[in-house]
């Protein structure tokens, strides 16, 4: 397997096999509680499990009915009450974090429901009679991104949070498309775009930029599997956003700018202004960076398109790997923090 001996290039590849077998985990899914009291929601979780949530509210932003919020912390906002819906989310079921986020929700009385492979959240959700969904484990967190969505959006229907028709058939165009495309991603030619532009980026630092809400949470993937597959720093912003502060940033330290490329994630059903603003930007930035790339994938509907600029990052994140000769599989700085932070309890 050369660099990559744990086969995370399999693990892509079989993304869109996750989602058809996460929409059987969602489709079977029967609530035996009533959530028609729930005014809010958080899901709170870390990394691979949390990019979870944030991929519900891009999918079914126009569909929710409550305000609905990704925590990344130990503790929950301070409006979190008996109103308040938290669903744990934590592919181990051992995150720190979360298991901490889940005490506190249990002591405001909040509702919980769980999504694990099992580990301690799975213990303590038994423990207290809470509802939850079992997915499949021996994955990497962040290669587990089917099982913590798409059971959620199913969740989401059945307690009646979220507003809409059953998703199988729009999450059914989205897989098949990723099916059409995974096996022109997986080869290391020129022909290959996500090769292509892991080439050109892989000696620099990437900026991804998207659009607020829908390709900038897209972004966000980008951003953490190229800090966990290729081991290379990178960063995100969210358009209107960044035209109210970051644009002027492209001005000083002229040599640094030149170690920067930057990616736009386009698709055009963002908002009229906000492609206006891309183009005047991507303009304004133009000769002061290593390089600029505008992507904007296939997809006949939102799922489509969406899932399909994810898969397009998790590719881009596996060929920087390869060419920076580097195994993208293993995470031993979080191993190492996670191992100083237990002898600290």
């Amino acid at each position: 397997m050369g660099f990559d001996p744990q086969n995370m290039k399999q693990s892509i590849y079989e993304f869109p096999d996750h989602m058809g077998i996460a929409m059987e985990i969602g489709k079977k899914i029967r609530l035996k509680r009533n959530y028609s009291s729930v005014r809010n929601i958080v899901v709170t979780g870390m990394g691979g499990s949390a990019i979870g949530g944030d991929v519900t509210t891009a999918l079914m932003f126009h569909g929710l009915k409550v305000p609905f919020r990704v925590n990344r912390h130990y503790n929950l906002p301070s409006w979190v009450d008996e109103s308040t819906l938290v669903i744990c989310s934590s592919y181990s079921g051992n995150t720190e974090e979360t298991l901490s986020a889940f005490k506190d929700a249990v002591n405001r009385g909040a509702m919980v429901m769980g999504i694990t492979t099992g580990g301690m959240l799975e213990k303590m959700l038994r423990k207290y009679g809470f509802e939850y969904i079992t997915i499949p484990s021996g994955l990497q967190p962040r290669a587990a991104l089917a099982f913590s969505f798409i059971p959620m959006i199913y969740l989401g229907i059945q307690a009646g949070f979220i507003e809409g028709s059953d998703p199988t058939d729009e999450l059914n165009k989205a897989r098949s498309l990723l099916e059409s495309v995974r096996d022109q991603y997986s080869k290391e030619l020129p022909e290959n775009p996500t090769y292509k532009l892991a080439r050109a980026i892989y000696g620099t630092l990437p900026v991804i930029y998207g659009e607020s809400e829908t390709t900038g949470i897209a972004a966000v993937r980008w951003k953490g599997q190229l800090a966990e597959n290729s081991k290379m720093l990178a960063y995100c912003n969210d358009l209107p956003e960044l035209n109210h502060n970051e644009i002027v940033g492209w001005e000083n330290n002229p040599d640094l700018l030149k170690s920067i490329s930057v990616i736009w994630l386009l698709d055009p059903k963002s908002h009229t202004r906000v492609i206006y603003r891309q183009r005047i930007s991507e303009n304004i930035i133009n000769s002061r960076v290593a390089g600029q790339y505008m992507i904007e994938v296939t997809g006949s509907n939102t799922f489509s398109r969406f899932l399909h600029l994810i898969h397009y990052g998790d590719w881009v994140s596996y060929w920087c790997a390869i060419a920076h000769g580097t195994d993208p599989t293993p995470v031993h700085k979080i191993d190492r923090l996670k191992k100083e932070l237990s002898q600290r309890k």
